[in-house]
């Protein structure tokens, strides 16, 4: 209980600006990282908070998304409600800003190159999102696949781009594709040109 006590009084820094009114990438990032933290797991659990997001993948954040992430949260808390500062909290956050009239993703410090990476050399919400995008053309639809290319990116939110994300964005990849390979263009590559990116 001591450490979700001193969960419950971490506050995340992430700015109501960040997020607009659907359960984008940028959300389900922040969610991610606020399960990372009360696991100490360096990926989102099974039918945990992160995965009942990623299932309203680009859908308007209502009070059954909220229903839907707080029971992933209590799988993962062990609790039987949501805690102060937790996976619930930050898409509370998210609800609040849409009826406050919030700007939507605009964060005005944020650079981002042609290939459309920041060059952080992260699995950052530009690459999240750059993943899905390739994710949504192979597809036809803007709701990730379980276990595709951008739910396994999303299990590695806020970490380094190192050759397991990179396997692991693949995996989910060849799922969606049926190849036995990543494809030019495809999820894989723009997780790639992230981490080219960040190494120039």
């Amino acid at each position: 209980m001591s450490f979700l006590t001193q969960l419950s009084k971490r506050t995340f820094t992430t700015s109501l600006a960040q997020f607009s009114k659907a359960m984008n990438s940028e959300t389900i990032s922040t969610i991610t990282a606020a399960e990372k933290e009360i696991t100490g797991e360096d990926h989102a659990v099974k039918d945990g908070p992160t995965a009942r997001a990623q299932q309203h993948a680009n859908e308007p954040i209502t009070s059954q998304v909220l229903h839907d992430v707080t029971e992933g949260e209590k799988r993962v808390t062990g609790e039987d409600h949501a805690i102060k500062g937790g996976p619930t909290s930050v898409a509370q956050s998210e609800l609040s800003a849409s009826r406050q009239g919030g700007q939507g993703s605009q964060n005005e410090n944020q650079t981002t190159s042609a290939s459309g990476s920041t060059g952080s050399g992260k699995v950052d919400s530009v690459t999240l999102s750059a993943v899905n995008d390739a994710e949504s053309k192979l597809t036809g639809q803007r709701k990730p696949v379980a276990d595709g290319p951008t739910a396994q990116a999303q299990g590695h939110a806020n970490n380094p781009i190192t050759s397991q994300v990179l396997h692991d964005i693949t995996e989910g990849e060849k799922r969606v594709t049926g190849e036995d390979h990543a494809i030019k263009g495809g999820p894989t590559a723009k997780a790639q040109s992230a981490l080219s990116d960040a190494r120039k």
